[in-house]
């Protein structure tokens, strides 16, 4: 962050050069903030149109889940934009009056009392009162409130009064604790519980939570959390071979009842990497654009299938690595369905390179290359040799020669980490990081917007990336939550989950 200006020092040039500045800024954000504006405007509009609409009872709620989600993370950027309230407060944010929380629910105090008693004058301060903050805290079954006593401190002599701050929270002024928002979190992007399940099982444990009011906190999390995922992209694009696949996810479209095909793409370090980290990307479509953008400048090598959509990013200077289980995959599917013998000989060819990379998979790099040229290579160059032959054997347009086919046009991407000790034999890292997502696709109805799925992804590349450093992912959300509304800028990376070491 740049210093303020001493204006008293700049010239009459200079100080038009900073006030056009300010200008431009001023009119860049305000652009911004009509932006966000209008697009809440059009989710509003939505929620009130989606009853007349054919949806389930289910998607419906569903539906109202990522509106309300939506318009709350809209709210909250344009907090983030715009601090200050209108001088007229014609956009002032209506609070609700907040009910109190049942009194049969255990309490906890927390007390804040000043660092010292003493005032500056000299004096013993006196305790003349307190306020009391109450926060909501829950652990499965159980819900409980914590209870932030701020003592108040006068000195008689000067009058001073004196109070502990406020702690600062993810949610400024919210009843939630950070325990109650790890676990919303984790309950709906790790065990796939829509917020209106969520909903049904804290009024079982005692207190109901409206599905709108779930949804406010959902919102408010993805924007605040979004700077260490945009930290964790980062890191992850110095990797100098990342993994890369794609599933469909169905996204839900008010406008006509109907549901749309997005992508939830996938990027992930590979498991001979010192870094474990998986990074979720939620686009619109599969258009091979969305790899692009994600991927920006980086130059390594990527380790993908046959898909299309990567295609333009290898004439651009990223190495392409192909999945040897793929190709393996087609004959599997061959002998599986039509107990093909061409596709049993095949399997116990690829069986061969397997068995090699078991071997070399606790060397380091320059020995998993020495050992794979001596083994992976000789098998390989048998394996090459044999499908040649076969393929003139087979008639075109089989079930048999499409196996072939793929893999003989393949063969460079394919066993191009026989001349790479970093680069994995293939792509099952990261479709191992994909699958636990296909568990909860029923629940994955969005928002016409992307939004919801973009805070999705983003959230979920924290929690699924703990995972891999083999966290408690509840523990490890509840910390960050915590830590992160004091954390200065410069250390957010501290969070990382491969970075990570409990408070």
């Amino acid at each position: 962050m740049t210093s303020t200006p001493d204006l008293a020092t700049l010239s009459t040039d200079e100080l038009r050069q900073l006030a056009s500045r300010l200008l431009e800024e001023m009119r860049g954000k305000q652009a911004l903030i009509d932006k966000l504006t209008h697009e809440m405007a059009i989710l509003k509009r939505l929620k009130f149109a989606a009853s007349s609409e054919a949806f389930t009872g289910e998607q419906q709620r569903m539906l109202f889940e990522t509106l309300d989600t939506d318009i709350e993370a809209l709210t909250a950027e344009i907090e983030l934009l715009a601090p200050t309230e209108p001088a007229n407060g014609d956009h002032k944010k209506q609070q609700p009056k907040r009910a109190p929380l049942p009194a049969s629910l255990p309490r906890k105090d927390i007390r804040h009392e000043p660092d010292s008693t003493t005032c500056g004058c000299g004096c013993q301060l006196q305790r003349i009162g307190e306020d009391v903050a109450e926060k909501l805290d829950y652990a499965p079954g159980v819900f409980t409130v914590e209870r932030h006593v701020r003592g108040k401190w006068v000195c008689r002599q000067c009058e001073t009064l004196v109070q502990a701050p406020v702690p600062p929270q993810i949610i400024d002024k919210g009843i939630p604790t950070a325990g109650l928002l790890a676990n919303v979190l984790v309950a709906k992007y790790v065990d796939h519980l829509p917020l209106y399940r969520q909903s049904g099982i804290y009024g079982r444990a005692g207190l109901a939570i409206a599905d709108s009011t779930l949804a406010q906190w959902v919102g408010v999390c993805g924007v605040q959390l979004q700077p260490l995922v945009d930290a964790l992209s980062q890191e992850l694009l110095a990797q100098p071979v990342l993994h890369a696949d794609e599933t469909p996810v169905a996204m839900l479209k008010p406008g006509n009842g109907k549901t749309h095909r997005a992508y939830l793409w996938s990027y992930c370090s590979t498991s001979m990497s010192a870094m474990n980290a998986v990074v979720f990307d939620f686009a619109e479509s599969r258009a091979g654009r969305h790899a692009g953008k994600f991927l920006g400048n980086w130059q390594g090598t990527l380790i993908c299938d046959d898909f299309a959509g990567y295609k333009a990013l290898f004439r651009h200077g990223i190495v392409e690595a192909g999945c040897m289980a793929h190709a393996r995959r087609k004959f599997h599917e061959l002998y599986a369905n039509h107990q093909s013998q061409i596709a049993e000989e095949a399997l116990k060819l690829f069986g061969v390179l397997y068995d090699v990379e078991r071997q070399v998979q606790d060397l380091d790099a320059r020995e998993r290359q020495e050992v794979r040229q001596r083994l992976g290579k000789p098998a390989a160059d048998t394996l090459q040799a044999w499908l040649l032959a076969q393929r003139q054997r087979v008639p075109d347009g089989s079930a048999t020669a499409k196996a072939i086919n793929y893999s003989l046009e393949r063969w460079g991407p394919l066993t191009h980490y026989l001349r790479d000790g970093t680069v994995p034999i293939d792509n099952n890292w990261v479709e191992n990081q994909i699958r636990p997502i296909a568990i909860g696709k029923k629940n994955w109805l969005f928002a016409g917007s992307l939004r919801a799925g973009q805070r999705a992804a983003a959230v979920m590349s924290l929690l699924h990336s703990a995972r891999l450093n083999d966290h408690d992912v509840h523990a490890y959300m509840k910390d960050v939550l915590e830590r992160l509304p004091t954390l200065p800028a410069n250390r957010v990376r501290e969070l990382l989950p491969h970075r990570w070491t409990p408070a």
